[in-house]
C-alpha cells in the first residue's frame, strides 16, 4: 500500500465559503461540520466528479450505468480493495474512497423484505462515488489540505502524473472559490401537505403499542411525512445556506446524487470506524428548547429524569450492541457513554456511545452491511419493526433514516444517520420527523414531538419566503 500521491496544505478557510464554487460539479458532495464539536471530529470535506458511481435501483445494480449482478455491498467492497492506499496519520480520516448515500430503503434489499409502499420520489436506495481527490479541513487545527490519490490509475508513474493533474484542477477552483458565494432567492411560501393528520398519526402511536402490547416488538421508530411542490426559482442551494445556519449540527451534508439534492442538518453518528476501532452513537429522546434560560435548564433536567426516554435509549443501545457483536472482536464490544445529554439548535438529546474493533478480516463495509439501517430509526426487532413500519407509513421513506458518509480507501469511515433531512428532486421536496414509540408512550406528546423536530426545517423555508410560516399552517392543521 502506498499514500496518497499528492498530498497539499492550502490556507484554512470556512468551507462553507468555497462549496457554492464546488456545488456545480457531478455528485457534488460536502460533508458539513457546522456545528463543530471536537469529540466528534471537527472535520469537513467536499469533492466532487467522482471516477466511478455506484447506484443501486429497485430493479438492478448500476455501476456507472452499466447493470451488475452482485450485492451493492460486495461491488463496493471490490472497488475499495482494488485501490488500497495506506492513511496518513497526520491528515483527516477521508483521504478518498467511497462516499455519498445509503437510503434506508437499501435495508429492504438486505433483509429480502416485500414492499408494498408508494415511491413518489424515486430515490435510488444507494448512490455512491469513488472519490480520487478530497479537500479536508480541520476546524479545530484551523488547517486545510488538498488530497488526491491519482487513482483509478495504479502504475506509479501513472498515478502521480494522474494525481497532480486532478489536484491541480481543485486548486484552480480554489483560487477563484468564494467570489460565487452562496445563491440568494426569495420565493413564494410553499403548501405543504402532511401524510397524516394529529388523529391519524396517533392513532398509528397506539397500534405501534398494541404490537408492543401483543409482544411483536419492544419499539418501532415511526414517522410523519411532510412535502410540497416547488417554484421554478427554487435553489437546493440556497435553501442548504439556510437549514446549516438555522440548525447547525454535527453532520450537516449536502450531496447532488445525480438525479437529486440530499440536504441534511443532522445531529446523529451512525458509524465510525478509524483504525479498526468502531464508534456508534444513538439518539433516543427528545425535548424541545426555550429562549428562557431557566426553562431550557428544566426541559433537559426533565429528559434526563425520564423512565421513559432513558429505556427507549437504552433498548436501541441494546440493538446496536448486537449489531456491533457481528463484525467485531469478542469482548471488544462495551457502551462508554449511556443516555448523556447532548443540546442543538432547537432540541435537547440523550445520546449513548457503543463501541467495538473489527475481527480480523472484518472491514467498514461487512459493518455496514451487518447494521444497516440503523437501529435508533428502525426499533427492536429490527426486521419486525421495520415490517411495522411500512405498514403504517404511507409513502417509501427514501434517503430519510439512511446514511451519508464515506468509507475510505484506507478502511475508515464516518457516516451519518439522516434525520432532519430533506430530499429534493422534481420540484418537488419531501422530510419526514418521527420518534422511537414504546409501551409507555403518549400518542399526543409523541405527535408533538415530531414537529418539535420539524420546527427548523420549515424555519429554514420561511426565511426564503415571502408569505406566511409553514410551521404555523402545520399546526395549525392538526
Amino acid at each position: 500500500m502506498s499514500l496518497p500521491a499528492v498530498i497539499k496544505e492550502i490556507p484554512f478557510v470556512d468551507p462553507a465559503d468555497i462549496f457554492p464554487d464546488f456545488a456545480d460539479l457531478s455528485h457534488a458532495l460536502f460533508l458539513d461540520s457546522a456545528m463543530v464539536d471536537p469529540r466528534l471530529g471537527g472535520v469537513s470535506y467536499i469533492t466532487a466528479d467522482p471516477y466511478r458511481v455506484i447506484e443501486a435501483r429497485d430493479d438492478a445494480v448500476l455501476v456507472d450505468g452499466s447493470p451488475v449482478t452482485e450485492n451493492p455491498f460486495d461491488i463496493l467492497k471490490k472497488e475499495l480493495s482494488a485501490f488500497p492506499l495506506e492513511r496518513d496519520p497526520n491528515l483527516p480520516a477521508f483521504q478518498g474512497g467511497a462516499a455519498g448515500l445509503f437510503g434506508y430503503d437499501l435495508g429492504w434489499c438486505l433483509e429480502n423484505l416485500p414492499d408494498h409502499q408508494a415511491d413518489d420520489m424515486s430515490f435510488s436506495p444507494m448512490a455512491v462515488g469513488l472519490f480520487d481527490v478530497v479537500l479536508a479541513f480541520d476546524h479545530n487545527a484551523q488547517k486545510a489540505w488538498v488530497i488526491s490519490t491519482g487513482f483509478p490509475e495504479t502504475e506509479e508513474k501513472a498515478r502521480l502524473e494522474q494525481a497532480r493533474k486532478r489536484a491541480s484542477w481543485f486548486l484552480k477552483r480554489l483560487k477563484t472559490a468564494g467570489r460565487q458565494g452562496w445563491p440568494a432567492m426569495i420565493m413564494p411560501p410553499l403548501t405543504w401537505q402532511s401524510s397524516d393528520s394529529q388523529a391519524g398519526y396517533e392513532a398509528k402511536v397506539q397500534k405501534v403499542i398494541d404490537y408492543i402490547y401483543a409482544g411483536d416488538i419492544f419499539q418501532a421508530n415511526l414517522s410523519q411525512r411532510f412535502h410540497a411542490p416547488l417554484p421554478e426559482n427554487f435553489s437546493p442551494l440556497a435553501f442548504y445556506k439556510h437549514l446549516r445556519q438555522m440548525n447547525a449540527a454535527t453532520f450537516c451534508g449536502y450531496f447532488d446524487t445525480g438525479d437529486g439534492v440530499i440536504a441534511s442538518s443532522s445531529p446523529e453518528r451512525f458509524l465510525k470506524v478509524e483504525a479498526g476501532r468502531v464508534e456508534t452513537r444513538p439518539i433516543k429522546g427528545t425535548r424541545g428548547r426555550s429562549n428562557n434560560p431557566e426553562e431550557d435548564r428544566a426541559l433537559a433536567a426533565d429528559l434526563l429524569a425520564s423512565d421513559k426516554d432513558r429505556a427507549e435509549n437504552v433498548m436501541i443501545v441494546d440493538l446496536l450492541r448486537n449489531d456491533l457483536s457481528k463484525v467485531c472482536a469478542p469482548h471488544t464490544v462495551a457502551v462508554p457513554e449511556l443516555c448523556a445529554l447532548e443540546s442543538y439548535a432547537s432540541v435537547h438529546h440523550l445520546v449513548s456511545a457503543v463501541v467495538g474493533a473489527l475481527k480480523p478480516g472484518k472491514d467498514a463495509v461487512d459493518l455496514l452491511a451487518a447494521s444497516f439501517p440503523g437501529g435508533s430509526i428502525t426499533g427492536a426487532p429490527k426486521v419486525r419493526a421495520m415490517e411495522i413500519i411500512a405498514e403504517l407509513e404511507p409513502k417509501r421513506r427514501g434517503p430519510y433514516c439512511g446514511s451519508l458518509g464515506y468509507v475510505s480507501f484506507a478502511g475508515d469511515m464516518d457516516t451519518s444517520i439522516l434525520i432532519r433531512t430533506l430530499a429534493i428532486k422534481d420540484r418537488q421536496v419531501a422530510f419526514q420527523a418521527g420518534g422511537g414509540i414504546v409501551a409507555d408512550s403518549d400518542p399526543r406528546s409523541e405527535y408533538e414531538e415530531t414537529l418539535v423536530k420539524a420546527k427548523r426545517l420549515f424555519e429554514a423555508f420561511d426565511a426564503m419566503s415571502s408569505g406566511r410560516s409553514s410551521f404555523a399552517d402545520i399546526k395549525a392543521a392538526g
